[in-house]
């Protein structure tokens, strides 16, 4: 059996081979790809189904294990496509933290956009190791990156490691998803009475002991004037009115006083 080497440097290269190839198959036929995180694979597969005819959206189906979709094959027979994605079905044999990692740039793959993961901690067989300025890089170019592996030495919170991550990239403003819709002066969940501030200091964070996030990392934003807006996750939108700008959860900076919910 030959063997072939093709490249293709860039999500159009990777979507025209898969275009090529579904030129080339016939029904019955199974392809097997696999690689690393962020090899290309569903790029690929979704030119595989532009080139089937194949109008509905091809995504990652990390979650479903398998999506069915029908088109046409070259000589215009319909073609009926099983989609199957068996990451999920390799057990324990993956890093801590990789399962996450990989459904997340999957569903971006999915929709399109060049994703790229770093890491702290040296996985090269997945992700790259986390270099700042090859991280500016890959987002001046468009490319959305994926921090993992905290800040790759112990005793350092989720918090910590989002800060200073958000601090070497000159990010405009860190997002922290809980599960209630900003921070009060106690917790809602407990007492009926608890008010939502929708602007505070991290000064006042870190002199009223406001449970927002630990000290490390408030402390980290005050002195690099990083803004944080705290919002709800349990509405899923919400992502979408932060990144826009929406007025929602609470915002925290260094230059607006207290000032609380009517």
């Amino acid at each position: 059996m030959s063997e072939h080497t093709i490249a293709a440097p860039t999500s159009e290269a990777m979507q025209e081979l898969g275009r090529r190839v579904a030129g080339m198959v016939h029904g019955g036929d199974v392809l097997l790809l696999s690689g690393p995180l962020g090899a290309g694979k569903t790029t690929f597969a979704q030119g595989f189904g532009a080139g089937l005819d194949i109008t509905e959206p091809i995504v990652s189906p990390t979650f479903t294990i398998a999506r069915e979709l029908d088109g046409h094959f070259a000589d215009g027979t319909p073609a009926h496509l099983v989609h199957v994605d068996a990451y999920r079905l390799g057990g324990s044999a993956y890093a801590p933290g990789q399962d996450a990692i990989g459904r997340l740039l999957d569903e971006l793959e999915s929709l399109g956009l060049e994703v790229r993961v770093q890491t702290a901690i040296s996985m090269q067989q997945i992700a790259e190791p986390y270099i700042r300025n090859r991280a500016i890089s890959h987002l001046k170019k468009g490319r959305v990156v994926i921090f993992g592996c905290g800040t790759g030495s112990p005793f350092f919170s989720t918090d910590t490691a989002a800060t200073l991550r958000a601090v070497e990239i000159e990010a405009d403003i860190l997002l922290k998803a809980t599960m209630v819709d900003g921070v009060y002066d106690k917790d809602p969940h407990k007492y009926d009475d608890a008010v939502r501030y929708s602007r505070l200091t991290f000064s006042d964070v870190l002199g009223s002991a406001l449970q927002v996030m630990d000290s490390t990392a408030a402390s980290m934003c005050r002195d690099n004037k990083m803004p944080m807006l705290v919002f709800d996750l349990n509405r899923p939108e919400n992502i979408y009115d932060a990144v826009m700008g929406e007025d929602i959860g609470t915002v925290v900076s260094e230059v607006d006083p207290i000032a609380t919910e009517v």
